[in-house]
């Protein structure tokens, strides 16, 4: 899967580690607003009505990055592994137009990290597992006619490995299998190169 690496995502993630009361906290509520925002205004519809499900998703995905963070996956693997959680959470409600990979690699990502998923019941069936906020996601309108093929997201074909975009716009390919670390640049067909926030 494509990621960008910005110096955000370091400060982040140290300051989501470091649990500083008040900071933590706003940094933690900065990023769901973030992402829900980024999400709703790149839903083609319903937008606004998916709001509520995006902010508790994005929350949940907070507590699974630490999760796999604490469990020793490198600071790329647990984004990438929150990043999977979501897009098979938006294939089960046929939100086609915020997919990061095709409906069809969804078990590739499973796979991927199956030991991690395993562990805490996640599975693209239920996405969050023991994750989950208490009584689950809230309620948002499903669109299945939009699993039709026509993902502007989606990089298909990146399941094998991270793909991290920095900000000298330079694509490495980082821990592209279990055990591997950070390898070269690398030219990864079909990754695109411009500059995004999440």
């Amino acid at each position: 899967m494509r990621l960008f690496q910005t110096w955000r995502n370091y400060a982040a993630q140290v300051l989501l580690e470091r649990d500083i009361p008040l900071i933590t906290g706003w940094v933690r509520s900065w990023l769901v607003d973030l992402h829900v925002d980024f999400f709703a205004e790149s839903s083609e519809r319903d937008g606004d009505a998916r709001r509520p499900l995006l902010g508790a998703l994005f929350d949940a995905a907070i507590d699974v990055y630490l999760a796999a963070l604490r469990e020793g996956y490198p600071e790329a693997q647990a984004r990438e592994i929150t990043h999977i959680q979501g897009s098979w959470t938006f294939i089960n409600h046929g939100w086609g137009e915020l997919l990061e990979f095709p409906p069809e690699e969804a078990t590739a990502y499973y796979e991927r990290y199956e030991d991690f998923f395993d562990r805490h019941d996640c599975s693209p069936e239920d996405p969050l597992g023991e994750f989950a906020p208490a009584g689950g996601l809230r309620d948002a309108p499903e669109t299945p006619e939009r699993l039709n093929g026509d993902y502007p997201f989606a990089e298909p074909g990146l399941e094998d490995g991270v793909y991290v975009v920095d900000e000298k716009i330079e694509v490495r390919l980082q821990c592209g299998g279990p055990g591997e670390q950070e390898g070269p640049v690398v030219d990864a067909e079909g990754v695109e190169t411009a500059p995004a926030d999440d």
